[in-house]
């Protein structure tokens, strides 16, 4: 079996590798700009350059297609129509929707679609990480021999009922999860604070929240704006989350102390009333990753997890569910969530200061403006805004990017074992 692989970028290049290494027969192609380099990284691997999506679409009984979900009914539309008699054909989007479409729209009826999506990064080793596969319109042999294909990158294979499943899982675990951290960044950056210089960030829950802040800007603003823009439902989810952040706020300013509380209580009771086992987290593991020397401990209202699990209970969302497509920013968000309201005196210092303590008001004001502000961008759809957004937040943040992403990866690793 020949495999194709249709952009080879960080992504479709490691599968490249991975497929090669397993002895299959590898062909791929990019842009023309890009040859040159690909042949130097590629070829003592005997991986095969072909000039273009045709000729791999012509040639390969097994194609991949690894580009962005913006640029994916262009390229499909292009090289769609050339595929194999009978190939199977795969996308590597995190959003499905607009693949699907593509492929449906370009693909010759008699090929095969088995879609999938690796939930973890090009940096990421792959082995024992999530990958999902989804049969959309492929018959039983061929399916066989696409798992056996994927089975070879040696990720934990999860399979799901159809795509639309996929991006209504994909629009929590990735768009409101990232929102919610670009959030935090952005009111750091309106108010002129570093977060790591805040006596209200020096410790346990808000060492994590940082981290995870600063890993998500110390990449690419394309890599989420992606996700959010093109999933059909991301829109919806962002704008709950939004709302539960608004109306929570709200009734904090209010201090109306029954109706916040009586809601942050029927949350917690509907989404974790089937939690049994272990936390995900714990002071010990959490204070080992701090960005800043130990200032004292201050209550905190912690905002963004109340919001995002009153999201949850009033979406009717089951957060443990999934954790079978699980990310790394959205395990730990999970993990933050439960170490946050399955801990009684936790939980009541939060309602506490979320209430009462005015001194925190304004930290609590610049993170709801900051979560319209991203909420109004997702609704429009707009990309160059999203863009510019993601870059000025990135910017203040620069001077600690890599030192976040490198302790948030250890934490990360740490959590797997």
């Amino acid at each position: 079996m020949k495999i194709g692989i249709i952009g080879l970028g960080d992504m479709g290049k490691m599968f490249a590798r991975i497929w090669a290494n397993s002895g299959l027969d590898v062909y791929g192609c990019d842009l023309p700009q890009n040859r040159e380099l690909l042949e130097q990284e590629l070829s003592p691997f005997n991986i095969t350059l072909l000039n273009d999506g045709v000729a791999v679409s012509r040639l390969c009984d097994f194609i991949l297609y690894s580009v962005e979900a913006e640029n994916i009914e262009k390229v499909v539309a292009e090289c769609g129509p050339s595929t194999k008699y009978g190939a199977i054909v795969a996308g590597q989007t995190s959003v499905k929707t607009p693949e699907i479409a593509s492929f449906e729209k370009h693909l010759p009826k008699d090929t095969q679609i088995v879609t999938c999506h690796a939930l973890y990064g090009p940096a990421v080793n792959p082995v024992g990480q999530t990958l999902v596969l989804i049969n959309h319109r492929a018959n039983n042999s061929a399916f066989k021999e696409c798992l056996e294909i994927f089975e070879k990158i040696g990720s934990t294979i999860h399979e799901l009922e159809d795509f639309h499943a996929h991006d209504r899982m994909m629009a929590d675990i990735q768009a409101v999860t990232h929102v919610g951290f670009e959030s935090i960044g952005t009111a750091f950056m309106h108010r002129k604070v570093y977060p790591w210089e805040n006596i209200l960030h020096p410790n346990g829950l808000d060492n994590v929240k940082l981290l995870m802040t600063l890993r998500i800007y110390s990449y690419k603003f394309h890599v989420y704006s992606g996700l959010a823009l093109q999933n059909p439902y991301a829109k919806r989810d962002v704008r709950s989350y939004a709302k539960a952040e608004s109306e929570l706020f709200e009734l904090m300013i209010e201090e109306n102390e029954k109706k916040f509380r009586k809601r942050i209580l029927a949350a917690r009771d509907s989404v974790f009333k089937d939690k049994n086992s272990a936390l995900m987290l714990d002071d010990k593991i959490m204070n080992e990753f701090s960005l800043s020397q130990d200032l004292g401990h201050k209550p905190n209202s912690h905002l963004s997890l109340l919001a995002m699990v009153d999201t949850w209970h009033k979406l009717g969302t089951n957060p443990y569910k999934s954790l079978i497509c699980q990310t790394p920013p959205f395990k730990l968000r999970v993990g933050m969530a439960e170490y946050l309201f399955l801990n009684e005196d936790l939980l009541e210092e939060t309602i506490k200061a979320a209430l009462f303590d005015k001194s925190i008001r304004g930290e609590d004001l610049a993170f709801h403006t900051a979560v319209h502000e991203w909420a109004n961008i997702v609704e429009m759809g707009d990309k160059e805004s999203y863009r510019k957004h993601f870059e000025a937040t990135k910017t203040y943040l620069s001077d600690r990017l890599e030192e976040g992403r490198a302790k948030s990866s250890l934490l990360i690793a740490k959590l797997q074992k």
